[in-house]
């Protein structure tokens, strides 16, 4: 038997890449910046942004075989991409070592996505509002991907799924219909954008209309708003700061006014100010999770996750951002459900496990809370897993091996492999592996 294929039947460290986006909470106030840290055995920055910790595959951001005696363990990482280990010696992606041993991933995921990982599992650690976007499906990836590769990295969709780990907050999925009724009777400046006219024909729009004649005046009025000239969005800009401080000496400002105020600052005279009042305003408690198909309007605000999604980096940004704005595609590829997102507080697999089942046959992800001197066991499954420690220390074994593991260890999982986790002191820790129900199908 090779060296491969020994491997293949015990757990594998890997050392994962970070991305230092603008958004990203700085130095220590980062637990992408710990991760990393820890991970990679290198030193980081105090002053720089760390906004999300990659492990995976894809080629934005992949991740490699942990190579012994480096710092912390490990051989090095990737920035943004790039190196970060000073080339000694061959690193080993784990996209690469994949394909030398497909039996890793399952019959069933092979089958179905072919030699690679189906899901991406990321670290967020947000300090300011990330762009007003949406993630294609299939389709349009493969047409954006094909015109604009350079903008759009990859051809496949990208379904998410945001896990809290701190308080988290989020604009996300449009507000039904009586609500953006209250809110075009209470916010003048939207009506100023977009036309008495356009306006008056959300206002007299009623539920017994149908549901597609509600979609329909939703992304009339919603395009109209986007696509406001920079001279209007700055006017409109003003006047609702302006009103909405002198409002504020009178009343209470709502939620949705007081995070209006927080996004203008970071983001003066942006339409996305204005567009917020569109969206649910979801705060997400420790331990609660929000999911979102493809076409679906979100923008992330502030706190720390766990990410899952389809293996993709594919964004269509229209707001809140000075990357590239592809307001048009956003716009008419939106699916324009209205109505509060499902907030998922997962499900017990076991006293310390609990799940969280998004409805996407490429991901699900487990949290593992171990308190001292317990263990707890994740039965085999017949795909391939990511674990990440986040606290603590313990061990975790195989039939074949035994892996110590603290803080910041990352380890993939080959299919059908049962691994029992034990701690002498806590130990936290999170999965991502392909979604349970699919996997159990016939």
């Amino acid at each position: 038997m090779d060296a491969d294929s020994k491997a293949a039947r015990r757990l594998l460290r890997l050392t994962c890449s970070v991305q230092k986006y603008d958004w990203g909470r700085t130095g220590t106030d980062s637990l992408v910046s710990k991760l990393y840290g820890l991970n990679s055995g290198k030193r980081t920055d105090i002053d720089k942004p760390y906004a999300e910790f990659w492990m995976g595959t894809h080629e934005s951001g992949p991740s490699f075989l942990a190579k012994k005696g480096g710092a912390g363990g490990v051989a090095g990482a990737v920035v943004n991409g790039s190196s970060a280990n000073g080339g000694c010696g061959e690193i080993v992606s784990l996209k690469s070592w994949i394909l030398k041993n497909p039996n890793v991933l399952g019959d069933k995921v092979l089958h179905r996505w072919g030699c690679d990982l189906p899901f991406l599992f990321k670290v967020l650690s947000v300090a300011k509002a990330l762009s007003i976007q949406a993630h294609p499906d299939k389709e349009l990836a493969k047409t954006l991907h094909k015109l604009l590769p350079n903008v759009y990295k990859d051809d496949n969709h990208k379904p998410e799924m945001a896990l809290a780990i701190t308080e988290f907050e989020a604009l996300c999925s449009f507000i039904s219909l009586q609500e953006l009724k209250s809110v075009l009777q209470n916010v003048p400046e939207i009506v100023e954008l977009v036309g008495s006219e356009e306006a008056n024909r959300v206002l007299h729009v009623e539920m017994q209309d149908g549901e597609e004649k509600a979609k329909f005046v939703l992304q009339s009025i919603f395009t109209n708003l986007m696509t406001a000239s920079m001279e209007m969005t700055t006017k409109a800009t003003t006047k609702l700061k302006s009103r909405l401080h002198k409002e504020s000496q009178v009343r209470p400002l709502t939620e949705k006014e007081q995070l209006v105020l927080r996004l203008e600052k970071l983001y003066p005279a942006d339409i996305g100010v204005i567009a917020a009042f569109f969206f649910n305003y979801v705060k997400l408690n420790p331990g609660q999770a929000l999911y979102l198909g493809a076409n679906e309007p979100h923008a992330y605000i502030s706190g720390e996750c766990i990410e899952c999604m389809a293996t993709s980096d594919n964004v269509v940004r229209a707001g809140l951002t000075p990357k590239h704005r592809d307001v048009q595609t956003l716009c008419s590829m939106l699916t324009y459900k209205q109505g509060f997102p499902e907030i998922l507080k997962g499900f017990p697999l076991s006293p310390y496990i609990t799940r969280y089942l998004p409805p996407f046959d490429e991901f699900e992800v487990d949290c593992c809370i171990l308190p001292k001197g317990t263990s707890s066991v994740f039965p085999a499954v017949s795909g391939p897993s990511i674990f990440l420690v986040t606290d603590g220390e313990g061990s975790m074994l195989t039939a074949s091996h035994s892996d110590a593991v603290a803080k910041g260890d990352v380890l993939f999982a080959p299919a059908n492999t049962e691994i029992s986790i034990t701690t002498s002191s806590k130990l936290q820790l999170y999965r991502a592996g392909v979604n349970s129900r699919f996997l159990q199908t016939v």
